[in-house]
């Protein structure tokens, strides 16, 4: 386990950059040509030597440890970009640019920091020989364009449409996710419940909404118990001792009204001449607040047949006395529900949320088969399954300890994602580095077509994409060099078809054949992002240190 501490971070600037930098002005600490380009490789270099360990199912974790003495254990380049305090200008602009390919497409991050760190290492090979930055970063934006192109006819188109969706292709990629965040066991637990979520939410003809997957966190046995709800969980139960905490053929009422006595807005008194007048007015009020409870009792009576149930969840508080009335006639309420799970309920189970009892009628409920509560401590759990034609879901997941749970609902975000995105790609690449080998062999070929120097910077890219192929190697305990030409061979032997690397014998295979896929838009957006940033950042020839804040244009 790689161990760093969120208080680590990279010098602002080389200690021999910093004795030779140009003061300027009280205020400003200028590096400026070769030494400001040297300040931002290593930078970016120095972030890259930090995460490419995680590449990988077989990469390894990194500990992060607070000030206060938390730890977090992961190796999600994200997470990692998201936590570290990182003070060098030159590497936060890579982590951001990192974590943005994260929001964007849900993986990709440390890729990005890879490629964009050797880019700008292979960059400096060519500088250090007299080579303008500017000729290099021609050549990388032509790679770049063909890597682009590339890309589209590398792919595999999947059916996704309804009725006739890949299901297989699906697990597929939600594996080659989840297992380079988990362990397989886990990982395998947590697939078939990530492609079960994002198809229970699919519309026909809408984008596909993950907020409406309710990710629910238990602490209670071990992460292997955790799995797919069809349905909803909520994170409260009833609150009278009366109430059943188990139903079958349940009807479900979801509405915003107050089941309680409520205080005035504003300031307002009564007065009575004596007590029988403040007798009446107390029976007034709570008449008002028990008319509304007689229209649900009415409304159940009038629904529910024998061996059906009725269950009540309000948005709004439900006093004491109104429970004992609804416990009396056998109906479960759930009081205080928090909005997000109100708009997750209708669609799970159906009907409509109601403001009023006034004008209810039947068709406004929904309907589930199983209605349960479990308690653990002073928690308790309401569990909302059996429903009908659900657009609404739950994954459940359980762990021993907060670590568990945290690594848990950070690796199904991105599997979920990943599914998400082949669905909206209607297509996938091969993954094991089979696209990164075969895109270096096609601009090695690409090369030989383009005039002047920009071939230098086409080689340069060409040999940069290795990293990934490389880093799996590496960190799977084979040799890099052996490793890579392997596939690249493979490659080409095999007529142009895709050829990965098995990071468990060191020889290649086919990546087709072993289901493993990675995202369209992942390995598009990578690409873009990383060179874009590698490009800017070689074209920097004076970095300005200033104490004061800049101005804002």
């Amino acid at each position: 386990i790689y161990t760093l501490s969120l208080h680590d971070a990279l010098p602002i600037f080389p200690t021999t950059m910093a004795h030779n930098a140009m003061r300027v002005s009280p205020d400003a600490e200028v590096v400026t040509k070769q030494q400001a380009l040297m300040v931002n490789i290593q930078a970016a270099r120095g972030l890259q030597m930090v995460l490419k360990t995680n590449l990988g199912p077989r990469g390894t974790l990194k500990m992060l440890v607070g000030g206060a003495g938390q730890i977090k254990i992961t190796k999600d380049g994200a997470v990692l970009l998201y936590e570290m305090q990182i003070q060098h200008p030159t590497a936060c602009l890579v982590a951001r640019t990192a974590t943005a390919q994260d929001d964007i497409t849900g993986d990709g991050t440390t890729s990005v920091v890879l490629l964009c760190g050797e880019l700008l290492k292979q960059a400096a090979r060519w500088v250090e020989e007299g080579l303008h930055p500017r000729v290099i970063t021609a050549g990388y934006d032509l790679a770049k364009q063909h890597a682009l192109e590339f890309l589209d006819g590398f792919k595999k188109q999947v059916e996704v449409a309804d009725g006739k969706v890949d299901r297989e292709t699906l697990v597929a990629t939600a594996r080659t996710s989840l297992y380079t965040k988990l362990q397989p066991e886990l990982a395998d637990l947590l697939v078939e419940a990530t492609v079960d979520a994002v198809l229970c939410v699919r519309q026909k003809d809408e984008p596909i909404d993950l907020h409406m997957v309710e990710v629910m966190t238990m602490k209670h046995k071990q992460g292997t118990d955790s799995r797919f709800v069809r349905g909803i969980v909520t994170d409260h139960g009833a609150r009278h001792p009366d109430m059943p905490t188990s139903m079958a053929n349940c009807h479900v009422l979801t509405c915003n009204v107050s089941l309680e006595y409520e205080k005035s807005e504003l300031a307002s008194g009564f007065f009575y001449s004596n007590a029988g007048e403040r007798e009446k007015m107390v029976e007034s009020e709570r008449k008002f607040t028990d008319d509304k409870v007689k229209q649900v009792i009415a409304l159940k009576r009038q629904v529910c047949k024998e061996g059906e149930t009725f269950l009540l969840i309000n948005q709004k508080g439900i006093d004491p006395l109104s429970l004992d009335m609804l416990a009396k006639e056998g109906i479960m309420a759930l009081r205080r529900c928090k909005r997000r799970n109100q708009e997750r309920l209708t669609l799970a189970c159906g009907g409509q949320a109601v403001n009023s009892f006034d004008d209810v009628v039947p068709a406004d409920l929904g309907y589930c088969g199983k209605v349960s509560e479990v308690t653990l401590g002073d928690d308790k759990y309401c569990f909302v399954e059996e429903t009908r034609n659900p657009t609404s879901c739950t994954i459940l997941l359980k762990g021993a300890n907060d670590h568990t749970i945290a690594q848990l609902k950070d690796a199904v975000r991105d599997g979920l994602r990943a599914v998400k995105n082949v669905i909206d790609d209607e297509c996938v690449i091969p993954g094991a580095g089979a696209f990164e080998a075969a895109c270096a062999v096609s601009l090695l070929k690409f090369k030989d077509t383009v005039e002047g120097k920009a071939k230098l910077g086409v080689q340069a890219f060409s040999d940069a994409l290795l990293i990934i192929p490389k880093t799996l190697a590496e960190n799977s305990g084979m040799d890099v060099a052996d490793s890579v030409i392997k596939v690249q061979d493979a490659y080409i032997k095999n007529g142009n078809v895709a050829v990965g690397l098995d990071l468990i014998t060191g020889e290649t295979l086919s990546p087709e054949a072993e289901g493993i896929w990675d995202n369209y838009r992942v390995k598009r957006q990578f690409l873009h992002l990383s060179t874009v940033l590698a490009t800017q950042l070689l074209l920097v020839d004076r970095s300005e240190e200033h104490t004061s804040e800049l101005q804002s244009p």
